[in-house]
């Protein structure tokens, strides 16, 4: 949900009785302290804060120029000359001693890693600080290795789902598996609890995953239409259109897997070489000046509209009203 996660929205989700999330993987130490006090600010309930847990890039100044080229005159249509050289526009939490601090001192109730896992002694500080520790896993064998380090529960992320696709290990090959399967698997081998996430979108969609012996459920694409996310016109628009129907996986736009609605950009992608594609997030930075140059013009089609394979089922409600909804759709299935 970077990107998107703002406190606003966290907090409506909290306060509603789920667990909100605040995304800060992507911001300074700075703006990450400022996200968390502003939910902080709106909610006295637990708090879910993520962190994105990737190797560090692996700089490669020749493909990163050649990536650069190829999307000069793209970036020439909308009036925009192409950077200079491209930037790994964030720092890993694997190496981000300030951020952990921040958590510690913090101490949110929850904290959740994405892209694979910390070393034992941050999970360990961040465990005496009290925080329940989740991870994202997309495998038996990521979630073995989650439940070696000490996480209290796994996320079991389908390849439904929206967003960057959770592999510790994105040049290693990926079962590709369904949220279904993939939950049915974990929570009958490991004794964590496994926490579903792809393509629910609804109360069904919940007690589906719950009758495979999920302790609870994720959800993302579901909460991108509500009015507290800061998701932009062109985004929403997309998924109230014909692309919601339309997922597809790209490196194109991050570097990394991600699953994003049928655009301009994931069209681009469809014919450049994985390995053309500069490291996440490294061609990031590239694939953010694309669509700031395109928004600029107003052509929408640029951005990084993730969503899963669930999101024709999106409601444009406020978070409280969502929560609710889904709740009574539980109750009822």
């Amino acid at each position: 949900m970077a990107g998107v996660s703002t406190p606003e929205l966290a907090a409506a989700v909290s306060n509603a009785g789920a667990l909100g999330a605040i995304s800060v993987g992507a911001a300074s130490v700075s703006e990450a302290a400022e996200l968390i006090e502003a939910t902080r600010q709106r909610t006295s309930r637990a708090l879910n804060v993520n962190v994105f847990c990737h190797a560090p890039a692996q700089r490669d100044a020749a493909r990163e120029r050649a990536y650069i080229a190829r999307f000069r005159s793209e970036l020439a249509r909308f009036g925009a000359a192409p950077p200079e050289a491209l930037r790994e526009i964030y720092q890993s939490f694997l190496t981000h001693d300030a951020l952990l601090d921040l958590l510690v001192a913090k101490r949110p109730e929850v904290v959740s890693f994405h892209f694979g896992l910390p070393d034992r002694a941050r999970i360990e500080r961040l465990r005496a600080a009290g925080c329940v520790l989740l991870a994202s896993v997309t495998s038996l064998a990521e979630a073995r290795a989650v439940a070696a380090a000490g996480v209290h529960a796994v996320v079991a992320q389908g390849y439904e789902a929206g967003g960057h696709r959770g592999v510790f290990d994105p040049r290693a090959p990926d079962d590709r598996l369904g949220t279904l399967a993939l939950t049915r698997i974990l929570a009958r081998e490991l004794a964590l609890p496994v926490i579903a996430a792809g393509g629910i979108m609804d109360g069904a969609g919940i007690a589906a995953v719950l009758a495979l012996g999920a302790a609870g459920a994720q959800l993302g694409t579901a909460f991108v239409a509500c009015p507290e996310s800061s998701a932009d016109e062109g985004y929403r628009a997309a998924l109230r259109g014909d692309a919601a129907h339309h997922t597809v996986m790209t490196r194109a736009i991050s570097g990394r897997r991600a699953r994003c609605l049928s655009n301009a950009f994931t069209a681009l992608g469809e014919h450049i070489p994985i390995s053309e594609v500069p490291d996440y997030p490294v061609a990031y930075d590239l694939g953010k000046a694309l669509h700031a140059a395109a928004k600029a013009c107003g052509e929408l089609g640029y951005g990084a509209q993730w969503a899963g394979q669930g999101a024709p089922l999106s409601r444009p409600l406020p978070a409280a009203q969502l929560v609710a909804e889904l709740v009574s759709e539980l109750a009822e299935a």
